[in-house]
């Protein structure tokens, strides 16, 4: 008998679920090491720097006591801070510190705000694997939203270990969602934020849904934390060639550990990849191919679609983990803001 085009794809379609069927039992895939030359096609010279730079020296760090934490914390923000009156310059914002329901922010204002977003605010908050950047070090990426994307941000500065634990990030960033909705239509307000601050603009989103509160017009989470059980491809196939987390088992990993203090790791509101995301606000996604949490992102992106949501997912060649907003002067800097500015005007107010 000739095997004709309907056998062969039945064939195949058998071996397929053949090997559904085993994949969990299948050995892991040997990979030989390899060189990877800094790519350079269609991406600039800034971003090449970022992407050639030498591991993160401080991967493997794992602090035993809550000083530890915080005096590496002050550490990295007494890096940030004295670049930061140029950055808002380059940028043409003013900061301004202030507390909203009891909780400290820094409210970020462009120069000129255009008109369509005189009504529109954008809450932020930071990153640091929620236990890095405190108070004004936490406001980079705040002062490229309002730059680039001529809107009025509220960085929540949230508590943070060894002065408080889950759920006390979430806690202060609801706190200020809360507060703001009472002045501003909840259609007009985004929340952004980068790796935990991205998974916090999911867990805040998953929070206001459990408590019945309105949706946000459209939310911004890049490269999230989505999953800190450390599920997920790109946590091992990206091993080392992420050179700012490098590994799944590095200080990061501890980070989430110690933020959340003994809970349940796989809690929707420390891994919102597990959040029912029905109904969900418009999302766009930010994530790199050489970044660990590639996987999360593009999980967390299948998550919304698979949910009904409208999902919008970015990613860019060779960056690891954050570093399209490392620094304000790159092209990818501005050009991912612009994106995210242009999703958010889109949809707030609709």
């Amino acid at each position: 008998m000739v095997p004709t085009r309907t056998m062969a794809v039945a064939v195949l379609a058998a071996a397929a679920l053949t090997g559904v069927a085993r994949a969990a039992d299948a050995p892991p895939l040997s990979v030989p090491a390899k060189v990877l030359a800094v790519p350079t096609a269609d991406i600039s010279p800034q971003m090449q720097a970022f992407i050639a730079k030498p591991l993160n020296p401080d991967w493997n760090f794992h602090p035993k006591t809550g000083a530890e934490w915080r005096a590496m914390a002050e550490k990295i923000a007494a890096g940030v801070v004295p670049g930061l009156p140029a950055m808002r310059e380059r940028l043409h914002v003013k900061s301004e510190p202030g507390t909203i329901a009891g909780v400290k922010v820094t409210v970020v204002t462009p120069d000129t705000i255009p008109p369509a977003n005189a009504d529109k605010v954008v809450i932020h908050v930071h990153g640091g694997c929620y236990v890095y950047f405190p108070g004004e070090s936490g406001t980079t990426e705040a002062l490229m939203m309002a730059g680039f994307g001529g809107y009025k941000v509220i960085a929540v500065d949230y508590r943070m270990p060894p002065d408080a634990y889950f759920p006390a990030a979430l806690d202060d960033a609801m706190a200020v969602y809360r507060d703001t909705i009472k002045t501003t239509s909840p259609r007009n307000v985004a929340i952004e934020g980068t790796s935990a601050g991205g998974a916090l603009v999911l867990e805040m989103v998953a929070k206001a849904k459990q408590d019945g509160l309105p949706m946000p017009g459209a939310i911004a989470p890049g490269t999230p934390m989505a999953d800190v059980t450390k599920t997920g491809d790109s946590f091992y196939t990206n091993e080392f060639v992420d050179n700012v987390l490098v590994s799944p088992s590095g200080f990061c990993d501890d980070a989430a550990a110690f933020y959340a203090h003994g809970h349940d790791m796989r809690d929707p509101l420390l891994s919102p990849v597990y959040a029912d995301m029905t109904g969900f606000p418009p999302a766009i996604l930010t994530t790199g191919t050489r970044d660990q949490l590639l996987s999360n992102t593009v999980r967390v992106h299948r998550k919304l679609r698979r949910a009904g949501v409208e999902a919008d997912l970015n990613v860019y060649e060779g960056e690891s983990h954050a570093q399209y907003q490392f620094d304000d002067r790159v092209p990818e800097t501005r050009e991912a803001f612009t994106e995210i500015a242009a999703f958010f005007g889109r949809h707030l107010g609709r």
